[in-house]
């Protein structure tokens, strides 16, 4: 490789996203975020408090890498206040409900309600139906999800945190979406820090066994 060639070749860069997690209590919110960072499920969370925080890393192509700042929020009404606090400034929302409880996805079109009212216009949204594993008690159709998500111009995707189903997929598409920064050199980048590793954290989870599969 001539000495031209190696100079034009791009450089690798990072870029950090503030990504929220918004929706109902037992969604799968906090399951899902279980799946993206650490590949793993738990039939039974316990209920998040105010707001668990995460890092991921994922690839926007051959020589860029997001790192996702990741707030995953509780979905108690008592913490509903708390919520401007966690989406303001955020580059991705990423709001659930849950395929089974059409209660659930009302809740997450008032969330989506809420983004555009506070004017977080630069935030990309993507609308997600989890527990597609429950298909067989679904009340929302897939086709319901998508076409609100068209309407709102939000990606949609359908997931499950047990299996797996989408959840990887979710993060990289909703990354590649957000307009890229221009592009600077970066080394390092902040460590993974996953307040949902430990069972003794006293910031990211509460009492309670809520279903959040």
């Amino acid at each position: 490789m001539s000495q031209q060639q190696a100079t034009s070749a791009p450089r690798p860069t990072r870029v950090q996203y503030k990504f929220v997690l918004l929706g109902e209590s037992a969604v799968g919110k906090s399951s899902i975020v279980t799946r993206l960072t650490r590949n793993e499920f738990n039939q039974y969370n316990e209920s998040t408090i105010g707001a668990a925080f995460v890092t991921k890393d994922v690839a926007l192509d051959d020589s860029s890498t997001a790192v996702l700042r990741i707030w995953d929020t509780a979905g108690q009404e008592r913490y509903k206040s708390l919520a401007p606090m966690y989406y303001r400034n955020a580059e991705g929302a990423v709001v659930v409900y849950d395929i089974t409880q059409e209660e659930s996805f009302n809740k997450a079109k008032a969330w989506i309600g809420e983004l555009q009212r506070q004017n977080e216009t630069r935030t990309m949204i993507a609308l997600v139906g989890n527990k597609t594993d429950l298909a067989d008690k679904r009340t929302v159709s897939y086709e319901e999800g998508a076409r609100y998500a068209g309407e709102v111009n939000a990606l949609f995707f359908e997931t499950s945190a047990q299996s797996g189903q989408n959840v990887s997929e979710l993060f990289e598409q909703l990354a590649k979406k957000i307009p890229r920064p221009a592009p600077t050199a970066s080394t390092g980048g902040s460590p993974a820090v996953n307040m949902l590793a430990s069972s003794g954290s006293t910031n990211a989870h509460g009492s309670g066994n809520d279903c959040a599969c």
